[in-house]
């Protein structure tokens, strides 16, 4: 459809929208792979796939930043063991009004948890460990900058199966039109039509023939789709991991990638989340106030290396720790 031009959608049984339509992108969800009685959701695939191929990347590119094999294996094994705790520790912690008991705290399966805080609990298992093994920091981090950026990317192709962080109505270019499936939760399909409770008085609603959001039963947004932030994310990860091997192709002062990980996906983040409707505390989600944080401390660190005239840090070794 040329651009410019309008696409007739019916939302429900009783109103006919004319909204502004330049393109689209949508597929039917899944939101689980069946084989006889045994099924597995797409999205734990997906996780496992993106921090299985990160990890590989990790290992193969040690060498060039002074860690050894063994330690970059503990690394990646204890990564995945902080990842998995702090992914549903800040979720909770962001969400704890949502739980009747803390045993519910526990249901990691049932679904909620938290990339970032993923990220955080793998930072704070290593930080200490690595320490001890005569490392910096940012050696380790710099060296993980880039296979952290696309093992997001490609941990997000399950939230693409299986139809999961949908964001506002949306009639622009990469607005994702829903074709059939059972969406992730918080939606909930009858007859392809979902439906999701969201936080406030907010109420969605998405079909095959558009979207519309209602607050307090008023509709305030209408379109063609939703905005699919992990399509978004996927995309942005994708040009940081990029960026970040581009950088890392030349010798730069250590924490360089760290800190341009941390300013460019706390901007994504920040941004995406607008995007979306989820419990915020004053204006911003929590995983916003976290990405602002961080963006804000990298950049100021970032630019205060910029303006000093300071040497490159040099790396400790295994056979050189740190005093």
């Amino acid at each position: 459809m040329a651009e410019g031009s309008f696409r007739r959608v019916r939302i429900d049984s009783t109103a006919v929208l004319d909204l502004p339509h330049l393109a689209s992108v949508g597929w039917p969800v899944l939101d689980r792979f069946r084989f006889g009685d045994f099924a597995i959701s797409p999205h734990g695939l997906g996780i496992a796939l993106g921090f299985l191929i990160g990890g590989v990347l990790f290992q193969r590119h040690v060498e060039r930043h002074g860690i050894t094999a063994e330690h970059a294996s503990q690394i990646v094994f204890w990564s995945l063991v902080g990842s998995i705790l702090g992914a549903r520790f800040f979720y909770v912690l962001a969400h704890l009004s949502e739980f009747e008991s803390p045993v519910e705290w526990l249901k990691i399966w049932e679904g909620g948890i938290s990339l970032l805080g993923g990220i955080a609990g793998a930072t704070i298992i290593n930080t200490i460990r690595v320490r001890r093994q005569g490392y910096r920091f940012f050696q380790v981090a710099d060296a993980l900058a880039a296979p952290l950026a696309l093992g997001i990317a490609t941990g997000r192709i399950g939230d693409l199966i299986i139809g999961d962080h949908l964001g506002k109505p949306t009639s622009w270019l990469l607005a994702w039109t829903y074709e059939g499936g059972a969406l992730a939760p918080p939606f909930s399909c009858a007859d392809e039509v979902c439906t999701a409770n969201l936080q406030g008085d907010f109420v969605e609603t998405i079909t095959r023939q558009g979207a519309q959001l209602l607050e307090a039963g008023a509709r305030v947004a209408e379109g063609v789709g939703v905005h699919q932030t992990a399509l978004y994310d996927m995309l942005l990860a994708g040009a940081l991991f990029a960026l970040l091997w581009f950088l890392g192709k030349k010798e730069r002062r250590a924490g360089v990638l760290t800190l341009t990980f941390g300013l460019g996906y706390g901007c994504i983040r920040l941004l995406e989340d607008t995007l979306r409707i989820d419990k915020r505390f004053g204006p911003f989600t929590g995983s916003q106030w976290t990405a602002l944080t961080v963006a804000i401390i990298s950049a100021a660190l970032l630019l205060s290396w910029a303006m000093s005239d300071r040497e490159p840090v040099a790396m400790a070794t295994p056979d050189e720790p740190d005093s």
